[in-house]
């Protein structure tokens, strides 16, 4: 590969995480109409990377690329809201069926560690960091059960999901409610108590259905 294919190949790897951070962290809020020569200008890059960018997110559901008439950053589609999270209660209530039954240790420590994480970050109103560590905290069960493969399909199902959940801890959630899950998960995975996991499980993932009518109704224009 030649210098000049790296470098064009790490411009739009940076422009891509660049726009998907901004988009999911709703900087660029859900209907912004962006255009090409703009990222392009404030990134300081060429035009063609910017445009490769912009096609991987448009296969991922972030940006609309209308013809004739722009690009504009995808609205929250409450339907793949729906199916996305319908995907992962059914999967994640086996995933932790799983780990009450076998969860090494070294996996254990991970969970500890990251739920102590976010409780330092609820007590500094840092909600990206408390995303993160809410996906990682799931992720972890995933590979402590050996499905790291399936945690990655998910993801890719997820994005709709995904967005609402960061605009759900962004605006209106309860954090205190969402940590004491995680907790009351770990403990029961320690106890191996698959039954009762898996129903916190469900009723972890449903709280974001509770929530989405409320979010809809504050912000009618993020949502199709």
């Amino acid at each position: 590969m030649s210098t000049e294919q790296k470098i064009k190949g790490s411009t739009r790897e940076y422009s891509y995480h660049l726009l998907k951070d901004r988009i999911l962290h709703l900087e660029l809020e859900p209907g912004t109409k962006i255009s090409e020569k703009e990222i392009a200008d404030e990134l300081n890059v060429s035009r063609t990377p910017v445009r490769e960018a912009f096609m991987k997110l448009a296969e991922e559901e972030l940006l609309d690329i209308i013809p004739q008439s722009g690009t504009i950053v995808s609205r929250i589609n409450l339907r793949h809201v729906e199916e996305g999270r319908f995907i992962r209660e059914k999967i994640e209530k086996e995933i932790v069926a799983l780990a009450c039954d076998f969860f090494p240790e070294q996996f254990r420590f991970r969970l500890e560690t990251n739920i102590a994480l976010q409780d330092v970050c609820a007590g500094n109103h840092n909600f990206y960091k408390l995303f993160e560590l809410d996906e990682e905290f799931h992720q972890i069960l995933f590979e402590g059960v050996q499905k790291e493969r399936t945690w990655k399909m998910l993801q890719q199902l997820n994005i709709h999901f995904n967005r609402l959940r960061l605009l759900r801890l962004s605006k209106d959630s309860n954090w205190e409610n969402i940590i004491s899950q995680h907790k009351e998960m770990y403990q029961l995975i320690v106890n191996k108590k698959a039954e009762q996991a898996m129903k916190v499980m469900e009723s972890h993932l449903r709280l974001v259905v509770v929530e989405q009518d409320i979010l809809r109704e504050k912000y009618p224009h993020y949502f199709i």
